[in-house]
């Protein structure tokens, strides 16, 4: 698992070694910071008894290495015993990345590339990698979305290269709560007393659960073709409704502060373009891929109707907000935001 301790790492490791997908040998986390791994590692050896899941031989079958998907010699050096890879190192946030172009290139396409390039020159016997991409990585406006864009065609084309290993991509919107996104800045903002910041009344957003988002990628490891793009069925807000569910009764003033660098209105999972060669597969929608060589055909299943899938669709109202976040109340978590 690259990027392996972000948000969604922890919630997929913590999954794989529930045995959800059948007993692991081992899984190995390969991310940068050592703190992070410092303090995962800790969680997990550390958990308490009383627990609804039983993790599999936690302390032999999980393993953490420091390294950069940017550097091929550290990335080759952790695939060379891997069955299944889950790419999700990135660098995901969006001002960042628009002060910071190249360092997105460099860890999001670069890191890509790295990944193709030492199973295909070692002739590793990776069976599947599930690159985790980005809403905005479909028709992307900003640097982000366009590195994310990238990746995914680079994920793609490597099914072309020869040898067995299966290449394709989950992707998906904003996760409630995870590291990054705007829940938690929403609360720090109204236990301060406010104002909440929204960037334009306007402005709309997927939001689905860390669990959801770990269900399709699950699901594109188990379903998904060569070069495909599986994408989740995701409720989307106003995120001025958001803004208000949170708040609640409180005396908290909403400010609308204007977009910001690379930001868009609405969030698009599917394109136009995109949606000429997309399939309704049970609960998700695979996008098949581009290069006409990696097309199947899928005989019997249900074309998506309709010119884009986008968050200004089907929004669900104040009620529908507030139910979202109860559900999901346990992951909120108390860090800064940088994009939405």
């Amino acid at each position: 698992m690259t990027g392996g301790t972000g948000s969604l790492g922890r919630v997929l490791v913590h999954r794989i070694l529930g045995c959800e997908l059948g007993r692991p040998e081992s899984v190995t986390v390969f991310s940068r910071d050592e703190a992070k791994q410092h303090a995962m590692r800790l969680d997990f050896q550390h958990r308490a008894v009383a627990t609804d899941d039983v993790l599999y031989d936690e302390h032999g079958s999980l393993h953490f290495r420091i390294g950069d998907v940017c550097d091929f010699s550290a990335l080759a050096a952790v695939l060379r015993d891997a069955d299944v890879v889950f790419h999700a190192a990135a660098l995901k946030q969006v001002p960042a990345c628009e002060y910071h172009p190249f360092e997105a290139v460099k860890t999001n396409v670069l890191g890509a590339e790295n990944l193709v390039r030492a199973i295909r020159e070692q002739r590793l016997g990776v069976e599947t990698v599930v690159g985790v991409t980005t809403d905005k990585a479909c028709k992307p406006v900003n640097v982000m979305g366009m590195t994310k864009a990238l990746q995914e065609r680079i994920l793609a084309q490597a099914n072309l290269e020869g040898g067995g290993t299966r290449f394709l991509t989950a992707r998906y919107g904003n996760v409630l709560a995870s590291r990054g996104s705007v829940i938690p800045l929403f609360h720090k903002q109204i236990r301060r007393g406010g104002p909440v910041t929204v960037t334009t009344p306007e402005m709309t957003r997927f939001l689905l659960s860390l669990d959801d988002a770990v269900d399709t990628v699950f699901a594109a490891l188990r379903e998904g073709k060569r070069g495909e793009t599986y994408v989740p069925r995701a409720p989307a807000v106003r995120v001025t409704d958001l803004a208000a569910a949170l708040v609640g009764e409180r005396d908290v003033p909403i400010a609308i502060t204007g977009v910001r660098p690379g930001e868009k209105t609405h969030e698009i999972l599917v394109s136009e373009e995109e949606s000429t060669r997309t399939i309704v597969r049970g609960d998700y929608l695979a996008i098949g891929p581009i290069l006409p060589e990696l097309r199947t055909e899928d005989d019997g299943l249900e074309p998506f109707e309709g010119p884009e899938y986008s968050s200004a669709q089907e929004l669900l109202d104040r009620v529908g907000v507030e139910e979202l976040l109860r559900r999901n109340a346990l992951r909120v978590e108390d860090e800064p935001s940088f994009h939405l």
